[in-house]
């Protein structure tokens, strides 16, 4: 079994990064990941918040992967989990990202799960698996950073994020 733990800092509220983590249309726009296979995803909530049990499929350069949430905590902080359900270079696959906010503002994002890697690339594997799971929680701290404006009499940082289209 192995395993990787990533954390990022984003200015945005923990909700501003829950609504993007719900949302499998907007995984493209803040990480690696090339697009959303909507043929291969099941029970997608049209509203983009999906829930437990939603598989979603994601495409990164010829390689599709599945995974199914399994577990959506609101309190007392914020934690979603997903499991692998088709990943090609991976076995029993299980990640978690919890959301704290910070002292002053802001939401500590820290990802982290275990896995059994396949194939004779083991070890550069869990290199790259390594790098890819930090590139997606700094590009999902950046990309909420950036949706968020600052009300027009709050302080500067503070924000909300705007309900997706």
């Amino acid at each position: 079994m192995h395993s990787y733990d990533v954390t990022a800092e984003s200015t945005a509220p923990p909700e501003a990064i829950w609504a993007l983590l719900r949302n499998p249309r907007s995984w493209p726009e803040w990480s690696r990941i090339d697009a959303l296979d909507t043929g291969r995803s099941r029970d997608l909530s049209p509203d983009g918040q999906d829930g437990v049990g939603a598989t979603r499929a994601y495409r990164t350069g010829k390689v599709v992967t599945r995974e199914r949430i399994t577990d959506l905590v609101l309190e007392p902080e914020l934690r979603f989990s997903y499991e692998g359900v088709e990943i090609p270079q991976m076995a029993d696959y299980h990640a978690t990202i919890e959301l704290r906010e910070l002292p002053g503002g802001g939401t500590r994002i820290h990802w982290h799960g275990t896995y059994v890697a396949r194939g004779r690339m083991r070890r550069v594997f869990q290199w790259y698996l390594r790098r890819f799971m930090q590139a997606m929680a700094t590009g999902l701290a950046g990309h909420a950073a950036g949706l968020a404006t600052p009300p027009a009499s709050g302080p500067a940082g503070a924000g909300t994020v705007p309900e997706p289209d």
